[in-house]
């Protein structure tokens, strides 16, 4: 996908591959992402190859994820 998504629920799985920013309420991140994500709460799984900016509530991140990202936690 090239373009940016707005959606209450993300899930982008291992095979993916976006280039754009995402604002969701909740966003499950398991592929290629080149672009900011605005959510409430994001899961990285450990797939996910992600360069950007993550600005969320609540972060997890599995093991072995691979990051170029700045991260700025809101409440």
């Amino acid at each position: 996908i090239t373009g940016d998504i707005k959606a209450d629920d993300i899930d982008a799985h291992s095979n993916s591959s976006i280039a754009g920013n995402i604002t969701a309420k909740k966003a499950t991140l398991g592929g290629k992402l080149k672009g900011n994500v605005n959510s409430d709460k994001i899961n990285v799984r450990k797939t996910a190859e992600i360069e950007g900016v993550l600005n969320q509530k609540t972060l997890s991140i599995e093991e072995g994820a691979s990051l170029k990202i700045k991260t700025e936690t809101y409440k």
